[in-house]
C-alpha cells in the first residue's frame, strides 16, 4: 500500500515540477534553519555535563546588598571556602580559579638553546591544587591529582603546548612567564590536558598553581571575608548532602565571621550555591569565568526556528489546498473505483511525509555546507562528537516526519472530501473557507516576515547608535600597546619620548586600565566626615600625567594631573560628575579642595584636585558609575596609548614598532585599537544581531516562495479571464494590479498586525540597554515599503508574464 502511494507521488512530482520544488525546498530551508539552532541550543545547554561530579559540585555565588540594591556576584574572597569546608560537614572538598585579570595576554618566553622564543596565550588562571580532582580533564601527560600542588608548577592544554614545544613532551620543560597580574617568574610544566569536546565555562589555555607569584605570596595573608571579592569558589559536597539546607546555615556563618565589617560599610552579604551545570545559563551573577549565556537569547532562537518552520508548513499546507482543481478529477475517479476516505488521507499524510523526509536529507546537507559561517556568525566552537552529531540528526528526522504529518492533515481531509459526482461533472470549485484559510496563512507568514524585518531594523539602529554615541573620550586614531613585562614596563619613559618625537603622534598616556576593558579595582570611599556606612563604590585607575589629555577626556573643574605640578602625589584624586552627584557635594566647585577616603584599618585621604565629565568606561548596557583618577609617577603601567593625527595608520604602527624594537628587542610588538576594543562589549549583540538578519533573510525567502506558487495557481486559474479583458483592451499595468491587489492587501494586514507585536518585542530587548535609541514611526514604514515590495516584487514577475501573453493561447486554454 506504501509503495503504491510512494508511486503516485513520484508520478505528481514529474507532473508539477514547480509545486514539488517550492514545497521540497522550502520545506527544506526551514528544516536547515531549526537544525543550525538546534544544534546552537544544545551547545548552549550542554555546559559541564560532562563534568563527572556535577551532581554535587556547586559554585558559590555572593549577593552583595548596599544602598537597597542586590547584586548577584560570581565571586568571593579567599578564605571564604576554605572557612567553610572546615566549618561544615556537608562539604568533602572546595577549590578556587582566579584569573589573570590584568593580562589580556600573557607572555611565554622559552629557552630553547641560546634562544628565547616568545608566545603569548590568553585565558590564563590560578587554580588550587584541588582542581583537577573536582573538575573533570583528560590529561595527556602528567598526573591531575598533583599536577598543581607544588607552587610555580604550570598546566598547559595541548594546544598551547603544541604551540611551544612542538611534537616534543612538555613535561618537567620550565617556561619564564610574565604577568601584570602575578608578576614574572620560572615554572615548570607538571601537566598537559586535552580540553573536552563538551563545552565548560572555564575556558582555560593554563593553570597555574595558586601559591605562586605575588599574587600566591599575598593570597597567603588575605583574611578578610568582605573584601577582595576575586576568587571564583566551588564546593564539592559529600554524598547525600542537602545543598538546601547548607544554604540555610551560611547567614549565621556571615554573621559570625563578616558581620560587624559589613555593617561597618553599610553593606548586607549572602551565599548561595548554584550547581555547575547551570552556571553558563542559570545563575544570574555577574563577571563569572566566560560570559554568561543567555535564555532570552536562547528563547529567541527557538521562537525563530519555530516560526521557520511554520512558514514553511503553512506554503505546504497553502500549496495543497491551492492546487485542489489539478487533484479533484484524481480524486473523484478514485472515490467512483472504491477507494474509502481514509485511504486517500494516508495517501495525502504520506506524501507530506515523503516531501518532508527528502526535505529534511536536503537540510542535513545544508545545514553541513553552512556549519562554518554559522559558527563563525554565533561566535560558539559547535563542535559534536560523531555520537551527538548522529543524536541530534534521528531526533530531527523524528521532527520531520511528525512536520510532514501535521502539515498534510489539513491537505489530506480536505482534499479527500471532495463530491466524487460534483467533480466528475465539471462543478468543483475551491470553497470560501479554503480560500479563506488560505488567506490566513498568507497573512500569518507575513506577520512573520514583516516582525523579523523591524526586529533587524530596530537591533541595526542600536548597534549603530552604539557605535557613534560620543563616549566622553576621543575612541578613534588611538593605538593601544600593552605593557606585559618588566621589562616593557620599564622602558616606558624612553619609549614615550621616542613616540612624541615622531611627527604623526599627538599626544602619549599610561595606565592601569582603558575604557572598554574590565575594570577589576572598586574602591568602597566615603566623604570626609561622612560615616563609613555611607560608602561608595568608585571604580579607581592608576595613570600618568598625561593618559586624559590622550584620550581627550574634558575637564569642567579644577585641573587634570600635569608636568606642571611635580608635587602631585597618588593621594590626590580626579573624579567624574556621578562621583560628585554619589558623595552628595553640591557642585564641581564645591568638591574642588575637599577630601573623600577609603578606609582597609586606617584612613587614607585623597584631595580632590579636578572633575572630569562623565564618560562610558564600560559598555552601553550599564549607566555610567564614580569613577576616579589616581597618579602614578612609577613607571609601572599596564598599557600605552598613543594618539595618532595622521590618517596612515600603517606608517604610524611602522614607526612605533620601530621605537619598540630598539628598546626592547625580545619582546613582539602587539597593538589593537581602543574604538576596537571598545566594541568588543557589544559581542553578543552583535552575533544577535547578526543571527537575526540571517533567518528574516530566510523567512521572506520562504514566504516569498509561498507566494511565488499561490500566485502561479491564481495567474493560472484565471487565465481565461486575463485573455479577455486583453482581447477587450485592459493594458498590462490594469491586468498586474488586478491580479496582485488581493495579495498585497493580504500583505499590508499582516503589516499592520505585526507592527505592534515587533514594537513590544524590541522595546523588552532595548530595556537591556541603559543608553539605547528612541524608536522612531520611520523603522515601522521602512519596514513597511520594503516587505510591500519584496511581495510586490515577487507577485509581479508572474503578473506581468501573464499580462504580456498571447490572449488567442488564452482562450484557447481549458
Amino acid at each position: 500500500m506504501i509503495a503504491s502511494y510512494l508511486k503516485m507521488m513520484w508520478r505528481g512530482m514529474k507532473a508539477n515540477k514547480m509545486f514539488s520544488f517550492i514545497n521540497i525546498f522550502g520545506l527544506a530551508i526551514g528544516f536547515t534553519s531549526c537544525l543550525l539552532i538546534a544544534f546552537y541550543i544544545y551547545h548552549e545547554t550542554s555546559y559541564d555535563k560532562h563534568q563527572v561530579k556535577k551532581d554535587r559540585l556547586y559554585q558559590l555565588v555572593s549577593i552583595i546588598v548596599m544602598e537597597g540594591k542586590e547584586n548577584r556576584f560570581s565571586t568571593t574572597p579567599a578564605p571564604m571556602a576554605p572557612a567553610m569546608t572546615s566549618e561544615f560537614p556537608e562539604i568533602a572538598s572546595y577549590t578556587r580559579l582566579f584569573r589573570l585579570f590584568q593580562d589580556d595576554k600573557t607572555l611565554f618566553q622559552y629557552k630553547a638553546g641560546k634562544d628565547i622564543k616568545p608566545f603569548y596565550e590568553s585565558q590564563g588562571f590560578m587554580a588550587d591544587s584541588t582542581f583537577f580532582t573536582l573538575f573533570t580533564y583528560t590529561f595527556k601527560e602528567g598526573n591531575e591529582a598533583t599536577a598543581l600542588n607544588e607552587p610555580n608548577s604550570l598546566v598547559l592544554s595541548e594546544e598551547t603546548a603544541t604551540k611551544i614545544f612542538g611534537n616534543e613532551p612538555a613535561l618537567n620543560k620550565v617556561i619564564h612567564i610574565n604577568s601584570n597580574t602575578n608578576g614574572s617568574g620560572d615554572y615548570k610544566v607538571t601537566g598537559v590536558y586535552i580540553p573536552a569536546k563538551a563545552p565548560s565555562h572555564i575556558n582555560a589555555k593554563f593553570f597555574l598553581s595558586m601559591s605562586s607569584g605575588e599574587f600566591g605570596q599575598w593570597m597567603r595573608t588575605e583574611t578578610t571575608m568582605v573584601n577582595n571579592n576575586m576568587f571564583y569558589s566551588y564546593l564539592l559536597l559529600k554524598p547525600g548532602a542537602d545543598p538546601a539546607g547548607l544554604e540555610k546555615k551560611f547567614v549565621a556563618f556571615i554573621e559570625k565571621h563578616a558581620g560587624e565589617d559589613l555593617k561597618a560599610s553599610g553593606r548586607k552579604r549572602a551565599q548561595t550555591l548554584i550547581p555547575v551545570a547551570d552556571i553558563h545559563l542559570k545563575s544570574g551573577a555577574e563577571g563569572n569565568v566566560t560570559p554568561a549565556g543567555s535564555i532570552g537569547y536562547l528563547r529567541i532562537l527557538f521562537s525563530i526556528a519555530l516560526v521557520t518552520l511554520l512558514i514553511a508548513c503553512v506554503n505546504f499546507m497553502n500549496l495543497s489546498t491551492a492546487r485542489s482543481s489539478k487533484r479533484a478529477i484524481e480524486i473523484g475517479v478514485r472515490k467512483v473505483m472504491g477507494a474509502e476516505k481514509n485511504s486517500l488521507v494516508m495517501q495525502f499524510i504520506w506524501e507530506a511525509i515523503f516531501y518532508a523526509v527528502m526535505a529534511f536529507f536536503i537540510a542535513a546537507a545544508l545545514t553541513l555546507f553552512l556549519m562554518p559561517l554559522f559558527r563563525q556568525t554565533s561566535g560558539k566552537d559547535l563542535e559534536f562528537t560523531a555520537q551527538q552529531s548522529i543524536g541530534l540528526l534521528s531526533a530531527f528526522l523524528v521532527v520531520a516526519i511528525l512536520t510532514g504529518t501535521i502539515a498534510g492533515l489539513y491537505p489530506a481531509f480536505y482534499l479527500s472530501a471532495f463530491k466524487p459526482i460534483k467533480v466528475l461533472k465539471g462543478k468543483f470549485s475551491n470553497s470560501l473557507a479554503a480560500i479563506s484559510f488560505r488567506k490566513v496563512l498568507v497573512v500569518f507568514q507575513f506577520i512573520i516576515s514583516g516582525s523579523l524585518i523591524i526586529a533587524s531594523l530596530i537591533i541595526g539602529g542600536q548597534m549603530n547608535y552604539m557605535r557613534e554615541k560620543d563616549l566622553g573620550f576621543q575612541k578613534d586614531q588611538q593605538i593601544i600597546i600593552p605593557l606585559r613585562t618588566s621589562t616593557a614596563k620599564d622602558i616606558y619613559p624612553a619609549f614615550k619620548n621616542a613616540l612624541l618625537n615622531y611627527s604623526a603622534i599627538s599626544n602619549v598616556g599610561a595606565s592601569e586600565y582603558y575604557p572598554g576593558i574590565t575594570n577589576f579595582r572598586d574602591w568602597l570611599m566615603y566623604k570626609q566626615g561622612s560615616p563609613q556606612d555611607q560608602m561608595k563604590t568608585v571604580y579607581i585607575n592608576t595613570v600618568d600625567e598625561s593618559f586624559l589629555q590622550t584620550l581627550g577626556i574634558k575637564s569642567i573643574k579644577g585641573r587634570l594631573f600635569s608636568r606642571d605640578f611635580p608635587a602631585d602625589t597618588s593621594n590626590r584624586i580626579i573624579i567624574n560628575e556621578k562621583a560628585i552627584q554619589d558623595f552628595g557635594f553640591a557642585s564641581a566647585e564645591d568638591a574642588i579642595g575637599k577630601n573623600i577616603a577609603s578606609n582597609w584599618g586606617t584612613e587614607e585621604l585623597f584631595s580632590i584636585i579636578g572633575v572630569v565629565k562623565d564618560f562610558h568606561f564600560q559598555g552601553l548596557h550599564d549607566e555610567i558609575k564614580s569613577y576616579g583618577f589616581l597618579l602614578n609617577r612609577r613607571p609601572s603601567y599596564n598599557y600605552i596609548i598613543a594618539h595618532a593625527n595622521s590618517g596612515k595608520i600603517k606608517e604610524v604602527l611602522a614607526g612605533i614598532s620601530a621605537a619598540w624594537v630598539k628598546l626592547n628587542p625580545d619582546e613582539p610588538f602587539e597593538y589593537s585599537f581602543l574604538d576596537q576594543d571598545f566594541q568588543k562589549n557589544y559581542i553578543a549583540e552583535e552575533r544577535l544581531a547578526a543571527i537575526i538578519r540571517y533567518f528574516t533573510i530566510i523567512a521572506i525567502l520562504i514566504s516569498c516562495l509561498g507566494l511565488f506558487g499561490l500566485t502561479s495557481f491564481s495567474v493560472e486559474q484565471r487565465t481565461k479571464e486575463i485573455g479577455i479583458r486583453k482581447v477587450l483592451g485592459a493594458s498590462v499595468k490594469t491586468l498586474v494590479g488586478l491580479l496582485s491587489k488581493d495579495f498585497i492587501k493580504l500583505v499590508g494586514l499582516a503589516i499592520i498586525i505585526a507592527t505592534p507585536v515587533a514594537w513590544y518585542a524590541m522595546d523588552k530587548w532595548l530595556q537591556n540597554f541603559v543608553y539605547r535609541i528612541n524608536v522612531s514611526w520611520l523603522v515601522f514604514a521602512e519596514a513597511a515599503l520594503l516587505v510591500l515590495l519584496i511581495a510586490f516584487t515577487t507577485i509581479s514577475v508572474l503578473a506581468i508574464k501573464a499580462a504580456l501573453s498571447n490572449p488567442v493561447k488564452n482562450l484557447r486554454a481549458e
